[in-house]
């Protein structure tokens, strides 16, 4: 792709953003959840796995611990079990009581509003946070960076980065704040239906005159 200027790539990026608005009028966070506090266990227990798999045990986890108390006074092997097929269910029960307990303690129960707190709490990155921050509080404090945030971010040229956070800082400097949420759900629902990793469906993509990495 011959050098873009910032001016035309930023024209560029709010092209794609209105042609996937269209294409993806009720995108959203997919997974299921009552409240930040829900929200920030099933983000936590969504990494290395599908969101469909996480709304598969989350329901179970939540009818038996429906509070950061009630999670926090868990028994870790408990947890193990109901959140077994997710993988790494050690880590992330571990995890999740841990974010449980610093909300119950240290938050007197309710789930922070910035990124500051809600990183210092375990489990929780810059992606979780931003997460719960964009979907629980629309608070539009970043944009959330998953595998195919990164992947098409690359693949439409709006990035060179790979690394999560330096992706995150090129979408912020395109795109405005208020978009920065659904941007994500946006990218997210486009990679699932039509961008796929192993076979993109370039002869069915909306956006395919904006991208470089079109195979039309």
């Amino acid at each position: 792709m011959p050098r873009e200027s910032k001016k035309s790539k930023r024209e560029r990026s709010f092209q794609i953003f209105d042609l996937l608005q269209q294409q993806y009028p009720d995108a959203h966070c997919a997974l299921n959840h009552e409240g930040p506090f829900q929200l920030g266990v099933a983000t936590i227990l969504s990494a290395q796995t599908t969101d469909e798999r996480v709304n598969m045990v989350t329901p179970e986890l939540f009818a038996g611990y429906p509070t950061p108390n009630d999670l926090a006074r868990a028994n870790q092997v408990d947890i193990e079990i109901l959140i077994h097929s997710t993988g790494f269910f050690r880590t992330k029960a571990r995890n999740i009581i841990g974010f449980a307990r610093g909300i119950a303690e240290i938050h007197d129960g309710d789930v922070p509003r910035t990124i500051e707190e809600l990183t210092a709490l375990p489990g929780v990155g810059r992606k979780t946070a931003n997460v719960i921050l964009g979907n629980a509080f629309g608070i539009n404090a970043g944009v959330v960076v998953d595998t195919h945030v990164k992947r098409l971010s690359n693949l439409l040229a709006l990035t060179r980065e790979t690394n999560p956070e330096k992706v995150e800082k090129d979408l912020i400097q395109l795109f405005p704040r208020d978009n920065w949420t659904l941007l994500s759900h946006l990218l997210i629902f486009h990679g699932r239906e039509v961008c796929y990793a192993r076979r993109p469906q370039c002869q069915l993509c909306m956006i395919s005159g904006l991208c470089p990495s079109s195979l039309i």
